[in-house]
This record gives C-alpha cells, sequence and structure tokens, in this order.
C-alpha cells in the first residue's frame, strides 16, 4: 500500500469522525451507510457484541446512546493508520460526550455531562469500513453514574487525557522508517513481558519505558505514573492472577504504527487461565478465558512514554458467571422505587 493510502484512509475514517462530531440524528443512518459495507463485520463490547452492518451498527449501538445523550458528541485524540498482515487499518482513541440524560443499557441517567473512552479499529477495503472492533469503556459509565459494581480501582479514576505532545492526530506524511522503529520497539518490549516468569529483571522495563511514563487503564483498573505505578497498582495484580497470559501477536491480531504511534486490537487479543487471586478481586477458579485487550502506544525518544489500554471487563466477568448489570440493578433499584416488599 502506498504511503499516501494510509492517509486517504485517516481522510475517510474523518468523514464519520465528522458525522458523529456535530451528529445529525436523521442524517446519521445514511451517513453510516455509505461509510460501512453492508456487510461490515462490527465487534463491541459487552453487551453490545457482535453486529453486521451499519443499519444494525446504528439500530443497536448509535441510535440507543443518542436516545440517552441528545447532543452527543465524538472527540478523537488519536487517528493513526497502518498496515497488518496485508489488511489496512485506521485506530482512533478519544472520548464520546454528552449530557447523560436518559437510561442507556440499564445505566440510571445523571443529567449531568458524561466522557466515555472508546478504542475504535477499523479496517477498509476500496475507501470502505468492512471491518469495525471497537471497546467502549461502559463502565466508566457506571462510575459516573454512581453505580458501580465491581470491586474498587487500585489506581487513580479520571478522564484520560490525550497524548501530552498533541500530535495524535496523525496528517503528516506516512512515514515507513520511523513507523517501523516504533512498532519495533513496542514489539520488544511485549516478547520482554512474557519473560515474567523469571522475575522483573528478566522483563527490563527501563529498557523500554520512559522513567515518567503514564499508564491509561480502563475504569476498573485506572490510571498510573511511573514504572513503580504500573507494577503496584496493575502489572503484579495481573501477574499473580493470570501468569500464563498469552497475546496474539499473529494474523489473529492487527499490530501497526504510524510515526511514533502503535495500535494493536484483536477479539480477543489475550488468553490465559485465572489461577491466582488478587486482580479485580476475583478469587482463583483455574478457569481459562479470553480478555479483549485494544492499545495504543506513543514512543518518545526511543521510550514508551505514554499506553493507553481497553480491556472489555464486562465480558471477563461474564466469562466467569458474573452478571455485572444485574448487580448494577440491584445496586440502583432503590432509586426507581422498585424494591421489594
Amino acid at each position: 500500500m502506498s504511503e499516501s493510502a494510509h492517509n486517504a484512509n485517516k481522510r475517510r475514517i474523518g468523514d464519520l469522525r465528522a458525522a458523529l462530531y456535530d451528529i445529525d440524528a436523521a442524517a446519521l443512518r445514511g451517513q453510516l451507510a455509505e461509510l460501512f459495507a453492508s456487510d461490515c463485520a462490527v465487534h463491541l463490547a459487552n453487551p453490545l457484541e457482535k453486529m453486521t452492518g451499519p443499519a444494525q451498527l446504528y439500530e443497536e449501538a448509535y441510535a440507543p446512546l443518542l436516545h440517552a445523550l441528545p447532543d452527543l458528541e465524538r472527540r478523537d485524540f488519536i487517528v493513526m493508520a497502518g498496515e497488518s498482515n496485508g489488511h489496512n487499518w485506521v485506530g482512533c482513541c478519544g472520548h464520546y460526550m454528552g449530557v447523560f440524560e436518559r437510561s442507556w443499557l440499564g445505566i440510571p441517567p445523571t443529567q449531568h455531562l458524561m466522557a466515555m473512552r472508546y478504542h475504535e479499529f477499523f479496517r477498509l477495503q476500496g475507501g470502505q469500513i468492512v471491518e469495525m472492533q471497537a471497546l467502549w469503556d461502559i463502565p466508566q459509565v457506571m462510575m459516573q453514574a454512581g453505580a458501580w459494581a465491581m470491586s474498587p480501582s487500585l489506581a487513580v479514576e479520571w478522564v484520560v487525557p490525550g497524548p501530552a505532545t498533541e500530535d495524535g492526530l496523525i496528517s503528516s506524511p506516512y512515514d515507513a522508517a520511523q513507523s517501523q522503529a516504533s512498532m519495533q520497539l513496542v514489539r520488544d518490549m511485549l516478547v520482554a513481558l512474557k519473560r515474567s516468569p523469571e522475575g522483573v529483571k528478566a522483563m527490563q522495563l527501563d529498557k523500554y519505558w520512559h522513567p515518567q511514563m503514564m499508564w491509561y487503564g480502563p475504569a476498573g483498573i485506572g490510571s498510573m505514573r511511573r514504572i513503580s505505578g504500573f507494577r503496584n497498582w496493575h502489572q503484579i495484580p495481573f501477574l499473580k492472577a493470570l501468569p500464563d497470559r498469552d497475546t496474539f501477536l499473529g494474523s489473529r491480531s492487527a499490530f501497526f504504527a504510524d510515526a511514533q504511534y502503535v495500535g494493536f486490537t484483536a477479539f480477543p487479543g489475550m488468553q490465559m487461565t485465572v489461577s491466582g487471586d488478587g486482580w479485580l478481586g476475583i478469587a482463583a477458579s483455574g478457569q481459562a478465558i479470553t480478555m479483549r485487550s485494544l492499545d495504543f502506544w506513543r514512543c518518545e525518544n526511543g521510550l514508551i512514554r505514554e499506553n493507553w489500554v481497553l480491556v472489555d471487563l464486562l465480558d471477563v466477568y461474564a466469562q466467569l458467571g458474573v452478571d455485572v448489570f444485574d448487580r448494577m440493578r440491584e445496586l440502583t433499584v432503590a432509586r426507581h422505587g422498585r424494591l421489594a416488599v
């Protein structure tokens, strides 16, 4: 694929971004039909799950969200493109925001501003979107609505910022050499992380991560700074509970870079066994699970400075037999006068 074609794909996704920035609800269905192939495979977070084509995407995802947030607005802070396994992808990271006026997915409205982070990846052919893999941080909405039904986060919860360098909306000509260097850095880091059974020294975290690194996790895990923060508030509990975790970096995933940014998507992207405790308050069950984890990294001077991570925690809990939405309804039932007597 030519270097200019990556930018052409980003411009094409720009049409979707524009449609979801100043949303015309009456026109949105047609705009999606123009951008998405009629048989486009859509993979979304639990409980939205798999859909086919723009009509179903509109009816089951965007229309209910627009009903809940009539002034819905999309704000991207990363837009990058690249090639993976012979396919051409665009990755977007940002927030959906608006006033939460009506219930959505059973989450009670707040009448206040709501922000929900998204990581969205689009595979394009001939100027059309033929596949979408995306995670919306639905637990973040639960948290803002005071309807949190999972274990407390170990790290700080906030509205995650965009890149410190404010250059995530990449429009410059595609730089193949810089992109390859960024991807190799992240790939080497991921390979080193697999050496965790040998101890923290074997992972060589200092070799890959900036001393002032930022790791922006999903609601339920939180955000942390420096390697010590990453180790204490995420990695140690994660590895203790899931020591055999494995990331798919082959044909089942999309792994690509654009300048200093690297993106990864797969549905699912990891597999592991819950063989220890300490992560999300989940007891060791010996159960094998998969995990949807969609990532963006920003490299700076040969080190990883920022990492945006979304994990479908609702899907993790569902695989373990916990209906988070049922727990949420029990938690909030008193607000709606439906207590059993």
